[in-house]
This record gives C-alpha cells, sequence and structure tokens, in this order.
C-alpha cells in the first residue's frame, strides 16, 4: 500500500515476530513522528547490540561476554541443568527464583514443518555437556505445546542411557484460571500432575 522508504519500514518491521502488518503500519508512524534523537538513539542501541551480544558458549544464554552470567556465577548448583528453548525463558525462570542451577538454551524446538529438526538446535552441545560434567539432573523446561513434547520426548530419548535422572517441569491449570475455560489437554495434565494437600 505505501510505496518508497515508508513501505520498506513497514515491510521491515512486519518481519518481526509477533509484529502483524497493523501494528508495523503503527510503529512505523510512530518513528516517522518521533524526534530524530529518538529515532537516532533506536538505531544506536541495534547496532550496538548487534555488534556486543553474543551467545554464551557454555549454555547458549544471550551475553555481553563469552560465558553468562549466570555460567560465571561460582553459586549455581553445577550437577543440575535446565533445558529451554529460548533466552527468554532463562529469564522467566530466574523471576520465580526457585532454580539455582544452570541452563543450556537450545535455540528452539523441534518443529517439521518450519523445517526445524535436532539438528538446527544445540543438542549436540547439550550431550557433550553432559558427557564431560558431573550433571545429576537435567530439568527439560521446553514450552508444553506440540512441538516442545516432541523436542522433550526426543532429549529424553538420548539422556536416558547416560544414566541421569530426567524431569519436566509439571504443567496444569494457571493460578486465577477456571476449570471451565481449560483445554482438555491442560486439564488432563493437571490432574497427571495433582498433589497431596498437606495441613
Amino acid at each position: 500500500m505505501y510505496e518508497g522508504v515508508i513501505g520498506q519500514l513497514i515491510d521491515q518491521l512486519g518481519k518481526l515476530p509477533g509484529i502483524g502488518p497493523k501494528s508495523a503500519q503503527r510503529i512505523a508512524f510512530h518513528l516517522i513522528q518521533s524526534d530524530r534523537i529518538e529515532v537516532e538513539e533506536l538505531v544506536e542501541v541495534l547496532r550496538t547490540v548487534r555488534e556486543k551480544v553474543k551467545f554464551c558458549q557454555i549454555c547458549g544464554n544471550v551475553s555481553e561476554e563469552i560465558e553468562c552470567r549466570i555460567c560465571r556465577d561460582p553459586r549455581r548448583d553445577l550437577s543440575t541443568i535446565c533445558v529451554v528453548e529460548e533466552s527468554k525463558d532463562v529469564v522467566a525462570i530466574e523471576r520465580t527464583r526457585e532454580f539455582k542451577g544452570r541452563y543450556h538454551v537450545l535455540g528452539g524446538a523441534i518443529s517439521p514443518i518450519d523445517g526445524i529438526g535436532p539438528e538446527q538446535l544445540r543438542v549436540k552441545e547439550l550431550l557433550a555437556r553432559l558427557a564431560n560434567t558431573a550433571i545429576v539432573e537435567v530439568i527439560i523446561a521446553t514450552d508444553p505445546n506440540l512441538e516442545g513434547e516432541a523436542t522433550a520426548t526426543y532429549l529424553a530419548r538420548l539422556i536416558k542411557p547416560m544414566g541421569i535422572t530426567i524431569s519436566r517441569l509439571a504443567s496444569g491449570l494457571p493460578v486465577g484460571g477456571d476449570l471451565e475455560y481449560a483445554d482438555e489437554v491442560t486439564l488432563g495434565r493437571a490432574f497427571e500432575g495433582r498433589r497431596n494437600l498437606e495441613f
């Protein structure tokens, strides 16, 4: 619909995940109407991110160093690894303050429809970590969807012969949710993962 640089800007913004055509158009016009300094700061931050941010050589998390903050922390439990799909999952788990071990970021999930197989993920690096260290437990924290379940099953089959304990994050009903709105899979998982009440 729009020609020239405005059309190009909308097209580029539309390539970002979660940004549809209307959102891309809104963001584009916001940038056009913004102060020049504000736009230049955004451009500079984007350029700096591309230059400075890399992936941790141990776990694959985003970092400005060769090793991320978590892998450098000597207080972390070296015997437990939590496997996640993306770096944003590390942030979500860290907010809970429940997990004290280290992470392994796969860089996605197995999705044959999207052409993503185990070879496109950091599976070899995970197996190398498990073979060379004293890991006691691997917690698989992939998303509770079809791709995440396929990835979890695939990893569990690879790890099981190593004699390492494998666990999966529990899934079920969200706090504040209503039973009538839960789908069958979620409700089924909630029953499977039920626990005894202690008084």
